[in-house]
């Protein structure tokens, strides 16, 4: 039996890795899923990619405006009748640098996109997911959400706040029947860390790898659709009972 049939759901940062992996499991358990990116063209090679007809919609916006944020939830709501499941995951890893290296627009364009991006999905969809009766809103965090790591300071400023917007979502929406939860992937296999390998080391990229997967339990980077896979379950109703969490899928990283 399909775990969503009959949802509808919200991805920010759908074009990329995980939210595209997310999308698709999404659509395979029945949901309909509007897509919201940045880039037009993106989304559109993503909606096709997924091949889903009209179970898939698009709306582009940035994470970080509002207004477009608002739009993208009512075309939602006006399209397929209603929203269950928020996944903001839109974020952006930033400039690696020192603290003190860094300028204000460095570390306020990372919180912009990666704090305030989550608040205007939870403030926007709110009134939606109250309606549905029993809506999920999943959040990106990271494992930057519970440890430090140098040269990220935004980062990881960014992703220990969205834990903060998560639990104090999960207090207020509670008694709507709204759950709120954070996802917190560690060292996956997608275009993020790549960057950030590339940002440490740009002369010794494999090497960075190598030491990331021997900090892991599992020593290894997982995937898009394994984090896909978590976000699935806490959209779900098997789920019905998890809210104000954080959730790893780190292969142990937190761990080891």
């Amino acid at each position: 039996m399909a775990r969503l049939k009959n949802k509808v759901a919200l991805i920010t940062g759908a074009t990329g890795g995980i939210g595209e992996a997310t999308a698709k499991a999404f659509l395979t358990e029945g949901a309909r899923v509007m897509l919201v990116g940045r880039s037009e063209k993106k989304l559109h090679a993503t909606q096709e990619r997924l091949n889903a007809g009209d179970a898939v919609r698009v709306s582009i916006a940035d994470a970080a405006d509002e207004a477009a944020i608002k739009a993208a939830v009512a075309a939602t709501v006006e399209h397929f009748g209603g929203l269950d499941i928020l996944f903001a995951n839109a974020g952006t890893e930033g400039d690696l640098k020192a603290v003190t290296d860094l300028t204000v627009e460095e570390f306020q364009s990372v919180l912009t996109t990666n704090v305030v991006g989550v608040w205007l999905c939870m403030k926007h969809s709110a009134d939606a997911l109250r309606k549905s009766g029993s809506g999920s809103i999943i959040a990106t965090s990271s494992i930057a959400g519970a440890i430090g790591f140098p040269n990220m300071s935004p980062y990881i400023a960014s992703k220990h706040a969205v834990c903060g917007l998560v639990k104090t979502a999960a207090l207020e929406f509670g008694p709507d029947n709204v759950r709120v939860n954070a996802v917190a992937p560690g060292p996956i296999d997608n275009r993020m860390m790549q960057s950030v390998g590339l940002q440490l080391a740009p002369d010794a990229v494999a090497a960075i790898r190598a030491q990331v997967e021997e900090s892991t339990a599992l020593k290894r980077y997982g995937t898009n659709e394994e984090v896909a896979n978590l976000a699935l379950f806490l959209a779900s109703d098997e789920a019905s009972y998890c809210t104000g969490g954080y959730y790893l899928v780190d292969g142990g990283y937190v761990a080891a």
